[in-house]
C-alpha cells in the first residue's frame, strides 16, 4: 500500500463567484478612501459611509424589516461595532500611509480568522493556518521595515494592523448568526450600527465635523452604495461559504488595491512588494487542506 500526498482546492460556487466580484470592488476602496480622508476626518466619513449605505439598503427592504427579530439586532449590532472599529481604525491609519500599505497590512485578518475560531469554537488551526500565520508575519515584518533598518511601524501602520483583527471578528460574527437571521434585515441594522458607532467615536476621538467638500461627499455616497452592495453580498454568500473558504476568495482584495494604486502612481519600495506578496501568501496557504489517500501498491 503506497501512501501520497496531495494538496486540493474546491472549485467556485455561485456564492463563491459572488465574494470574488465585491473582492475586486473591496480592492478598489482604498485609493478613494485614501483621497477622501485628506479632506475630512475618519470617523465623520466612515459614519456618512454607512449611513449612506444603511439608507441606501433601508431603502430597498421596507418590507422585510418588518420582520424583523431580536436576535437579528444583537447579531447586527454586534457585526456593525466590528465594522466601525475595522473600517474606522483603517481609515485613520490611510491619512498618513499609502492605499497599498493598507490593503496588505488589512489582508493579515485573514491567518487571524482561524485563530479568532478556535478562540470561539475550540477548532484549533490546521497545519496550512499556521503556516499562513508564520508566512504574513513574515510579510508584515518586510512591510514594516522595507529599508531593513529595523522593526518600526509607525502609527498609520499600527492602526491599520488592529483594524484587522476588528475585520477578522465580522467574517466570524457573520458565520456566527448567517444560518439564524435574515441576510437583508441584519445588513441593514449592521449598517446602521456601523454608522451610529462611528459618529459616537467622534467626540470621544475629540474630532470635528470637516467643512463641506465634494470630494469626501462623492466618495462617501460612492462608498455607501459599494458598502451596501459588499455587506449584503457577504451575508448572502457566507450562508453557503464558511468563514475560512470565504478568507480565500479575500485574499485578492490586496492585490486588486496595488493595481489601482500602481496606477493612481504608488511606488512601494522592492521589499514592501516582497512582504505583500508574502502575506498574499500567508492568506492562501492558511486555506489549503493537506490531504492522504491511500492508493493500491502495484501487484507482483
Amino acid at each position: 500500500m503506497r501512501i501520497t500526498s496531495r494538496v486540493s482546492l474546491p472549485r467556485p460556487t455561485r456564492h463563491e463567484l459572488a465574494l470574488i466580484g465585491i473582492t475586486m470592488i473591496w480592492g478598489a476602496t482604498f485609493l478613494v478612501v485614501h483621497l477622501a480622508v485628506q479632506t475630512t476626518g475618519p470617523w465623520f466619513f466612515v459614519g456618512v459611509r454607512f449611513a449612506v449605505a444603511a439608507l441606501v439598503l433601508g431603502l430597498l427592504s421596507v418590507r422585510v424589516l418588518r420582520g424583523l427579530t431580536r436576535t437579528e439586532l444583537i447579531a447586527g449590532a454586534s457585526i456593525g461595532l466590528a465594522i466601525a472599529l475595522g473600517y474606522g481604525l483603517q481609515t485613520v491609519g490611510l491619512q498618513s500611509i499609502e492605499s497599498s500599505t493598507s490593503a496588505f497590512i488589512t489582508a493579515f485578518y485573514v491567518p487571524l480568522v482561524p485563530l479568532l475560531q478556535w478562540a470561539v469554537f475550540r477548532r484549533a488551526p490546521r497545519l496550512g493556518a499556521w503556516l499562513g500565520i508564520a508566512a504574513a508575519f513574515v510579510g508584515l515584518l518586510l512591510l514594516a521595515a522595507p529599508e531593513l533598518t529595523g522593526f518600526s511601524f509607525g502609527f498609520g501602520e499600527v492602526v491599520t494592523l488592529v483594524s484587522a483583527l476588528a475585520i477578522a471578528a465580522e467574517v466570524v460574527l457573520i458565520s456566527v448568526f448567517a444560518n439564524r437571521v435574515d441576510a437583508r434585515r441584519v445588513t441593514v441594522v449592521q449598517l446602521v450600527a456601523a454608522s451610529l458607532f462611528a459618529f459616537v467615536a467622534m467626540p470621544v476621538t475629540g474630532e470635528a465635523v470637516p467643512a463641506f467638500s465634494g470630494v469626501w461627499v462623492a466618495a462617501a455616497v460612492g462608498l455607501g452604495v459599494a458598502s451596501a452592495l459588499i455587506q449584503l453580498t457577504m451575508n448572502w454568500a457566507q450562508r453557503r461559504v464558511s468563514a475560512t473558504r470565504a478568507t480565500v476568495i479575500y485574499a485578492a482584495e490586496p492585490v486588486w488595491a496595488g493595481v489601482v494604486g500602481r496606477i493612481a502612481g504608488e511606488r512601494l519600495p522592492v521589499l514592501a512588494l516582497v512582504g505583500g506578496a508574502f502575506i498574499v501568501l500567508g492568506v492562501l496557504l492558511s486555506e489549503l487542506r493537506f490531504t492522504r489517500r491511500r492508493e493500491p501498491e502495484p501487484e507482483s
